[in-house]
């Protein structure tokens, strides 16, 4: 069983203690011819060799639907796909691959009912998920060995735990990169985001960015995660890109605004950033033009589509993502997977961050599973291989990955960090285009946010 060590016994074993005279080639041959090639473990091929008897190998993927607030169908669902791919040559390295997902309802109780699950149904990873309650899941992950491999990078325990492999540089990462992309023209930027654990730490590593340039602070505007309707904020965060707040008083926000300088308005609020686009979009004074900008995840190319597209309210929006952007060239093996595994699925879009993010994700853990090359694998053997410094390509999706102690970056609040890459990119004909060519290294932002937190 998965879980546990050894090798499954062989045919060949259990014959040759009594058929001493005949060869182990010929003795499984014989074995096989007698019972039945379905009945012995290892007739016909080989362990070792695809589709051949080695032990089956159990991951699970989790992520919230059907919630009021963030929704992330797609990471499961890529999940399950790729199964459907490598088990349809074989499996990886000759193990069949099984996927279980869970919904964690995007509440601390449904994160930590997801890894309790994990560690019952005996999985060697935790591969490809999202959820911000990291202090829910993790610590049941801890205790069973179970590594988390390639979580969207949501939850700070994510950057912090030593069980956690993440593959891209988080919420973090991105908040740094937006704070350098927007110091190139504004003067001032307001950030609307979630009252939230995760939230609190958006306004420092923002301006640890903008800082960089001699800009900010960031006019940090808190809000509810789940609003139907954002239209305060939304005029608090138009008066304040660049107005002076003693002017607002006065004159009002909207006259305050017309004032303002080269003022830019960012939200970072998951599947709500379109809720507050549309308030934002109904106060915003006719006369002014304040640059908008968000991070992927917040927007995407599926939420620019159903906007209107290069008439919607995000066209010339700066976003910052982890990847390159989705008409690459680097994501036509992902795209090829979803043709033919996950066609007509509607919760599997190729633009979508999460997605991408699985895919990511489950390519390191097909490489892990390879370099291993052993017939049973446990949680011990994923998390010793990562430990040793297993190198992963992603085919330029992210820089070579490796989890050494010395690939982590040198800032307390986000140690596990060794993707410091970002991309900068910009809503133009209202498709999301690159904005600067290849990667930004924000390594440097955001070792000077943790100085400065």
């Amino acid at each position: 069983m998965t879980g546990y060590g050894g090798q499954r016994p062989r045919g060949s074993t259990r014959l040759r203690r009594s058929i001493s005279s005949i060869s182990a080639t010929a003795t499984v041959f014989a074995a096989c011819s007698a019972v039945g090639a379905g009945l012995l473990t290892g007739c016909g091929v080989l362990p070792g060799v695809a589709g051949g008897s080695r032990e089956p190998i159990t991951v699970m993927t989790w992520a919230p639907d059907g919630t009021s607030a963030t929704n992330v169908p797609g990471m499961p669902a890529m999940a399950k796909a790729f199964a459907r791919w490598v088990n349809a040559s074989g499996g990886i390295d000759g193990h069949e691959l099984n996927v279980l997902t869970c919904n964690e309802h995007n509440t601390p109780a449904g994160a930590s009912d997801c890894a309790r699950r994990a560690v019952k149904e005996k999985a060697v990873a935790v591969v490809g998920s999202y959820s911000q309650y990291g202090s829910a899941f993790l610590p049941p992950l801890e205790v069973a060995g179970i590594p988390y491999l390639g979580g969207y990078g949501i939850s700070d325990q994510e950057f912090t735990s030593a069980l956690s492999y993440p593959v891209n540089g988080g919420q973090a990462a991105l908040i740094a990169g937006s704070g350098r992309q927007l110091a190139q023209d504004c003067e001032q930027v307001s950030l609307v985001r979630p009252d939230t654990i995760a939230g609190d730490v958006l306004p420092t590593v923002l301006n640890a960015g903008l800082l960089a340039a001699h800009r900010g602070p960031v006019a940090d505007i808190r809000t509810t995660e789940d609003a139907g309707d954002y239209t305060a904020e939304a005029r608090r965060a138009l008066a304040q890109a660049g107005a002076d707040p003693a002017l607002v008083g006065r004159i009002g926000p909207r006259a305050a605004a017309q004032k303002a300088g080269k003022g830019c308005v960012t939200a970072v609020l998951g599947d709500r950033t379109e809720t507050f686009f549309d308030s934002f979009r109904r106060v915003e004074s006719d006369g002014q033009k304040v640059r908008v900008a968000s991070v992927i995840g917040s927007i995407g190319q599926p939420l620019i589509d159903r906007t209107g597209g290069k008439d919607g309210p995000f066209e010339g929006a700066y976003v910052t993502g982890w990847y390159p952007e989705g008409d690459d060239p680097r994501w036509d093996p992902m795209k090829k997977v979803i043709r033919e595994q996950a066609f007509g699925d509607n919760d599997i879009d190729a633009a979508d961050p999460a997605v991408q993010t699985a895919w990511i994700a489950y390519t390191v853990l097909k490489k892990l599973i390879e370099s291993i090359g052993q017939d049973s694998v446990r949680a011990v053997d994923v998390v010793r291989t990562l430990n040793k410094g297993v190198i992963v390509d992603t085919g330029g999706l992210t820089p070579e990955l490796r989890w050494r102690f010395e690939d982590m970056l040198a800032a307390p609040d986000f140690p596990r960090i060794v993707n410091r890459q970002v991309t900068f990119q910009v809503v133009r004909e209202g498709r999301l285009v690159s904005l600067k060519k290849g990667f930004t290294d924000v390594g440097s932002t955001l070792e000077t946010s943790a100085a400065n937190g």
